[in-house]
C-alpha cells in the first residue's frame, strides 16, 4: 500500500485545503442570454474544466482531483418551475445509474470519438482535453515525466498499458461527474482492463507487486471526491465495480485482474469502488473463498450475483443475449447494461405492507368474513394492480438534462426500462400468514380483534402483538407457510407489470430491492399484521422482518430461495449480517464461502454480506471520533458508519446477526 498517498487523501484528508467555491452564478448569466439548455449544459462543463487547478501529489501515479466544490446551477428557480408544470423529474433530473462503454474510449482515445461527435460533444472532448494538458504542465513543473509522459498519450489516443488505461478511465470518470451526471459505475473492470494488465505482465513492465500497487493509487483516486458526489448519505456515490462473470464463449471472467482488486480492496479497506462479484453454480469454491476474504475484511461487500438467475431474467424480458451476458451493476444492485442501456432502473417502488394492509382490512371488514383466504389473496391482487397503476401512471413525460460527454461513451439508448423496487416483501408476507393461520384456519383470532389492534397499533392488546411479533410464521425461517406467501406477491408484482409499456417504450421491471424506502416507506406506514408497530422500520431490500426470530442463515435462504427470483430482476439482494468475530480462521471462511454457493446453487440472484461488532458500533455512536474507518453496508452501498445519520446506524444495529 503507498501509506504516504493513503495518509495524505483518506487520513488526513490534505486535499481539502485547496477545494474551492465556484465564484460563479450561471442560470441568471445563461438565461438572460437565452441559451439552450444543451449550450449551458456544455458551456458550464467548458467552464468547469478552466476553474479546476491542477493538483498532483508526490507519492500519487493516478492524476485528477476535483478543486471545485460544487457545480453552478444552470437553471433558474423559475425556469425549473416551468420544466416542472409539465414534465415528471427524476431524482436530480442529470442520467445516473448508467454504465458508459469505458472500452471503446479507452482503446481508442478521445480524438477517436471527436470524429462522428456533434458540436457538443467536440467541445466538451476539448474542454477536458484541455485541463489534462494543464495537468501534463503542472507534471512537468514537479518533473514528473512519468505522468507528463502519461499525458501526452491519453486522453487524446488510446491507451497502450495497464498504468495508461487506468488513467484513461480516471479521466473519464471525472468528466462524468464534472458534467453533473452522478452514480457513473465502473462496469466490468477486469475484462475491459485485462488486455492491457496482461501485456504488461507479459513482457515484464509490471509484476505483481507492481501491479497491486497501481490498482491501489487507482482505487485511492475513488476516494478523492466522493464527498462531494449527491447521494442520500456519504458513500451512496454509485462507484460499483464489477469482477468475473460469464463471458460470451461462455468461459468464466474471473481472472488474475479480478484477484488483484479484491487483494487492494481487503487492504485498503475504503468504501469505494463497491466490489460486485459475478458468479454461478459453475464458480468453484475458491472464488467464493476470495470474495469471504474481502467480506471478514468489514467492508461490506463483494455482493454476489448469479448468471444463472440474472441472464435469463434479463433475456426474458426482452434483452438481447450478448448484452444480457455483459450485463453489470448499477450503483446498488440493479442489473444495467454498459454502453447501450439508458434505463431508470430505481424510478420508484412499491410499499408492500401498505398493500397488504390495505387488502387484509377489505377483507375482514366484510360481513360476514369468508371462511378461507381466497377472497384475501384476491384482493392483494387488486390492491397491487390500483397501486402499479398509481406509480407507472405518475411516471410520464421524463425529462432530463442533456449529458453530452456521457453520449459519447455510449453507442445509442437501446433499452429505455423502468425498474420498480419492493420494499416490504418480507413483513407483508408475514402479514398474510398471520392473518391466514390466526383468522382463517385456527380461527383464535376474531376479525374485530385484529382490526382493532391495528387501529391502535396494538396499545391495547399486547398479547396479540407478541403473538404475531414472536410466534406468527415469518419468512426466514424456513416456514412453507409465510415463504409460499412470500412467493405470490413476487408473482402478483411481476405479473402486474408484465406487457405494461412505460413512457419512453420501454417495459418496467419487478424487483426486489428497497433503496431507502425500507425507512422512507416504513415511517409512513401504520401497525401491521405481521405485529409490526407503526413506524417501525423493514429489513433492508429482499431479506427478514427486523424483529423475525431465525433459524439461522441457512433457514433464511431456504426462506429466500424458493421463488423464482429471474421473475423480479431489476435486482435487490438478500442481505446477512454476520458477527465479525466468525471469521476468526481459515475454517470459518471456508464455511461462510460455501454457504454463499449454498444460496447461488438454490437459484437465488442476489447476495451481500455484513460483518459487523455491535459491540464497536455502540461505542462508535458514542465516539465517533475513534471510529472514522469502521465501514458497514447501508443498503446497497456501504459508508463509514460515523458518517451516517443516526436512523441508519440503528438500522444496521437492529439488523440479524448470524453464525455458521
Amino acid at each position: 500500500m503507498n501509506t504516504e498517498l493513503y495518509k495524505y487523501y483518506i487520513i488526513e484528508r490534505g486535499h481539502h485545503s485547496f477545494r474551492k467555491d465556484c465564484g460563479k452564478s450561471l442560470a441568471e448569466e445563461y438565461s438572460s442570454q437565452g441559451l439552450s439548455v444543451d449550450e449551458r449544459m456544455c458551456r458550464r462543463f467548458e467552464e468547469m474544466c478552466r476553474e479546476e487547478t491542477p493538483h498532483i501529489h508526490p507519492a500519487e501515479k493516478i492524476v485528477l482531483v476535483r478543486t471545485v466544490k460544487k457545480l453552478p446551477d444552470i437553471l433558474t428557480p423559475k425556469e425549473w418551475e416551468k420544466i416542472r408544470s409539465s414534465h415528471y423529474i427524476h431524482e436530480l433530473g442529470y442520467v445516473s445509474n448508467l454504465c458508459p462503454d469505458y472500452e471503446k474510449a479507452i482503446s481508442g482515445g478521445l480524438l477517436k470519438l471527436r470524429e462522428s461527435a456533434d458540436t457538443f460533444g467536440k467541445r466538451v472532448i476539448d474542454a477536458i482535453t484541455g485541463l489534462c494538458d494543464r495537468y501534463r504542465a503542472e507534471a512537468e513543473k514537479q518533473n514528473r515525466t512519468d505522468i507528463a509522459e502519461i499525458l501526452s498519450r491519453v486522453p487524446r489516443y488510446g491507451a497502450r498499458t495497464f498504468r495508461e488505461a487506468l488513467q484513461m478511465f480516471r479521466i473519464l470518470h471525472f468528466a462524468l461527474w464534472l458534467e453533473g451526471d452522478y452514480h457513473n459505475t465502473v462496469g466490468r473492470f477486469d475484462q475491459y482492463m485485462y488486455p492491457y494488465f496482461r501485456r504488461d505482465m507479459e513482457n515484464g513492465t509490471l509484476n505483481e507487486e507492481t501491479a497491486l500497487e497501481l490498482i491501489e493509487d487507482f482505487f485511492i483516486s475513488f476516494n478523492k471526491d466522493s464527498d462531494l458526489y449527491p447521494g442520500v448519505q456519504q458513500g451512496d456515490n454509485g462507484q460499483s465495480l464489477v469482477l468475473g462473470g460469464t463471458l460470451a464463449d461462455g468461459s468464466d471472467g474471473f481472472n488474475k485482474l479480478s484477484e488483484l482488486c479484491l487483494t487492494a480492496s481487503r487492504e485498503l479497506r475504503l468504501i469505494d469502488p463497491k466490489i460486485n462479484l459475478r458468479v454461478s453454480s459453475e464458480t468453484p469454491l475458491e472464488v467464493y473463498v476470495k470474495g469471504t476474504e474481502l467480506t471478514k475484511a468489514g467492508l461490506g461487500f463483494p455482493q454476489y450475483s448469479n448468471d444463472d438467475v440474472v441472464i435469463k431474467g434479463l433475456t426474458d424480458l426482452g434483452y438481447d443475449e450478448k448484452d444480457a451476458v455483459n450485463y453489470v451493476v448499477a450503483a446498488c444492485w440493479e442489473f444495467i447494461i454498459p454502453g447501450v442501456g439508458n434505463d431508470i432502473c430505481n424510478i420508484d417502488g412499491v410499499n408492500f405492507p401498505a398493500v397488504t394492509d390495505r387488502a387484509i382490512r377489505r377483507a375482514l371488514s366484510e360481513k360476514p368474513v369468508t371462511e378461507n383466504s381466497d377472497t384475501l389473496l384476491g384482493y392483494i391482487k387488486s390492491e397491487l394492480e390500483t397501486e402499479i397503476i398509481r406509480l407507472t401512471e405518475s411516471k410520464k413525460n421524463i425529462w432530463f438534462y442533456p449529458s453530452p460527454f456521457m453520449d459519447l461513451l455510449r453507442d445509442g439508448k437501446k433499452y429505455n426500462n423502468f425498474g420498480l423496487h419492493g420494499s416490504g416483501i418480507a413483513p407483508a408476507a408475514d402479514a398474510l400468514a398471520a392473518v391466514e393461520k390466526y383468522v382463517y384456519n385456527d380461527k383464535t383470532v376474531t376479525p374485530e380483534r385484529l382490526l382493532a389492534a391495528l387501529d391502535t397499533n396494538y396499545e391495547n392488546d399486547p398479547e396479540l402483538l407478541h403473538l404475531l411479533r414472536y410466534e406468527a410464521p415469518k419468512m426466514g425461517t424456513d416456514d412453507d407457510r409465510a415463504d409460499r406467501l412470500g412467493t405470490y406477491l413476487l408473482n402478483v408484482f411481476a405479473d402486474c407489470l408484465k406487457g405494461r409499456k412505460n413512457s419512453s417504450g420501454g417495459i418496467w421491471r419487478a424487483g426486489t430491492g428497497t433503496a431507502m424506502y425500507y425507512i422512507w416507506h416504513a415511517e409512513k406506514t401504520g401497525a401491521t399484521a405481521d405485529g409490526r408497530r407503526a413506524g417501525e422500520h423493514y429489513g433492508t431490500n429482499y431479506s427478514p422482518g427486523l424483529f423475525t426470530v431465525t433459524k439461522g442463515p441457512v433457514s433464511v435462504i431456504n426462506s429466500f430461495t424458493k421463488q423464482d427470483l429471474s421473475r423480479t430482476i431489476n435486482g435487490g439482494p438478500l442481505t446477512l449480517e454476520f458477527v465479525s468475530g466468525l471469521f476468526r480462521n481459515e475454517e470459518s471462511v471456508e464455511k461462510v464461502a460455501t454457504l454463499i454457493k449454498y444460496f447461488i446453487d438454490r437459484g437465488g440472484h442476489q447476495l451481500q454480506l455484513n460483518a459487523v461488532n455491535p459491540e464497536a458500533l455502540r461505542d462508535a455512536q458514542k465516539h465517533p471520533e475513534r471510529y472514522r474507518q469502521l465501514v458497514v453496508r447501508v443498503w446497497g452501498w456501504s459508508a463509514y458508519f460515523v458518517e451516517l445519520d443516526k436512523e441508519y446506524q440503528d438500522h444496521v444495529l437492529a439488523r440479524q446477526e448470524y453464525t455458521v
